[in-house]
């Protein structure tokens, strides 16, 4: 299908979350952004529908079994395409298999002295989407991080001012093309087109932030299935992203293997009685496991709880620590602030904000997407953030240059708006 320029200043759009262990769609319906209070945000949608199953196919982020996948996808769709009584062409879609590359680059243009117009910042894009990136990779997102004007920095917004020279800071974000192009055949399969591929903790970042934190500097951790993303926030943009091959799934093997039970038993018991930290009477409690075997009888055991927690908590230390090496690595460290935000289906066992703010040595919360219009108890907690993200991705005109002219966007606001509106035009 052919795609529109500019997306109606009202109407619907849906995302899509494809995850390791769950796949989610949402539907909604966008407000007249025109009749709504300055800035965006996701009061001005209403959730329509909503469609969530198991995934199938999927390790690590990363599809490997395409038809497993594509029915997946094609069944969380048509749940929500029954619920929400819409038919959806085109979805915003989460990305994190592979391990991003992040950075800052910094773009100079001449401008001698003339006023700053959107052709220069169509200029800056252009530069942008030019650096050097080898052949197994793609630009992910372009996001506009600051500008300079002859030196003077801070500037959010050039158009109109003059000088003689004009500086952006964009952040690049670079990802593997194999994995993207797999999902994007499954996603086209199932017969939808792709407004725009977003990491996923930016989407995470999107839906359980409050201002403060992303002026000041923060970390967002969204704990999956089979990943665990970072993002770093800072004075309102994102400023880097990571991404970790290890997450809930890999917690559940972990009880599984220790226990000698299956894999479905393993997710019972992390679910109903894991903890992150062991407490004084879970010596005292005792479970009763179902061994894995070959027998017709199944033999069930009792062990106390203080050995699956043990068993959890060692896990989870490891991925806090990865965590830890990966901001120190980033170089943003001292600006992304002592606040850490957990987020996603891993992040719910109880104790696992102490845990963490013990190896980050950060003040740690746990995140939840912020009440949004139509959008139940039942699909609001942790492991819904990225989902809810990418409807606040679809409607915020900042982001309209990120995927350069893949995203058909609500008529464009502001300067960041310009920058997209210029794309649409140009390319």
């Amino acid at each position: 299908m052919k795609k529109s320029l500019v997306k109606p200043k009202s109407g619907v759009i849906a995302a899509l979350d494809v995850g390791s262990t769950k796949i989610c769609c949402l539907i909604a319906r966008v407000e007249d952004l025109r009749k709504s209070k300055p800035g965006v945000s996701l009061s001005n949608i209403r959730v329509l529908g909503v469609g969530h199953n198991i995934a199938e196919g999927i390790r690590n982020g990363a599809i490997v079994d395409m038809e497993s996948c594509e029915l997946s996808i094609r069944r969380a769709v048509q749940s929500a395409e029954t619920t929400a009584n819409e038919t959806i062409e085109r979805v915003y879609i989460n990305l994190s298999a592979g391990r991003p590359i992040s950075q800052i680059i910094e773009i100079h243009l001449d401008i001698n002295g003339h006023h700053i117009v959107e052709a220069d910042l169509g200029k800056i894009i252009e530069q942008g989407k030019s650096i050097e990136i080898s052949e197994d990779q793609e630009l992910i997102h372009l996001l506009p991080v600051d500008f300079s004007i002859d030196g003077n920095r801070g500037v959010k917004d050039p158009c109109g001012m003059t000088g003689k020279s004009l500086t952006a800071q964009m952040h690049t974000v670079i990802g593997d093309a194999g994995p993207k192009k797999n999902l994007k055949t499954v996603v086209e399969r199932c017969h939808l087109n792709i407004d725009s591929f977003v990491v996923s903790p930016l989407a995470s970042g999107l839906a359980c932030l409050v201002e403060d934190e992303v002026d000041l500097g923060v970390t967002i951790v969204d704990m999956g299935g089979g990943t665990t993303t970072i993002a770093i926030f800072f004075d309102g943009s994102v400023i880097f992203a990571d991404s970790l091959p290890v997450g809930g799934t890999h917690v559940t093997n972990d009880i599984a293997r220790g226990l000698c039970t299956s894999v479905s038993e393993a997710e019972r018991l992390k679910t109903l009685h894991g903890s992150a930290i062991r407490s004084a009477i879970d010596d005292r409690e005792l479970l009763e496991i179902p061994q894995t075997g070959s027998d017709a009888q199944t033999v069930v055991t009792q062990v106390e709880k203080s050995k699956l927690i043990n068993i959890i908590q060692p896990r989870l230390e490891e991925i806090f620590e990865l965590i830890r090496i990966s901001v120190s690595k980033s170089e943003f460290e001292s600006i992304a602030g002592r606040r850490v935000v957990l987020t996603g289906g891993a992040s719910q066992l109880p104790g696992i904000c102490d845990l963490a703010q013990s190896v980050l040595k950060k003040q740690v919360r746990l995140g939840k997407p912020v009440r949004t219009n139509g959008l139940t108890d039942a699909v609001s907690g942790p492991a819904f953030s990225t989902s809810v993200g990418l409807l606040a991705y679809g409607i915020d005109p900042k982001f309209d240059n990120s995927s350069f002219g893949m995203a058909d966007k609500i008529e464009p606001i502001g300067f960041f708006g310009k920058v997209g509106s210029w794309i649409r035009e140009n390319f």
